[in-house]
């Protein structure tokens, strides 16, 4: 299976005292020749290696992904 090739960025997971977002970039995440993906971690005790919850999002669905999170934005 593919590795993390780029940590984009880590954010404070809020409401916790060491959890933490991981956004990141994995190349062949389901086997060889497979297309790269971001990726987006949770974990609750700051492990981002090792996240409680992970997401995979093909390039071709990000911009949806984001309108999507800024319309849930806007309801809560």
């Amino acid at each position: 299976m593919g590795q993390i090739i780029r940590i984009i960025q880590e954010i404070d997971l809020e409401g916790t005292t060491n959890g933490c977002i991981t956004v990141g970039i994995i190349a062949e995440p389901y086997g060889i020749e497979s297309q790269s993906v971001a990726s987006i971690g949770v974990a609750l005790q700051g492990s981002a290696n090792e996240p409680d919850w992970k997401v995979h999002i093909p390039k071709e669905n990000i911009d949806a992904v984001i309108s999507a999170l800024q319309e849930a934005k806007k309801n809560l």
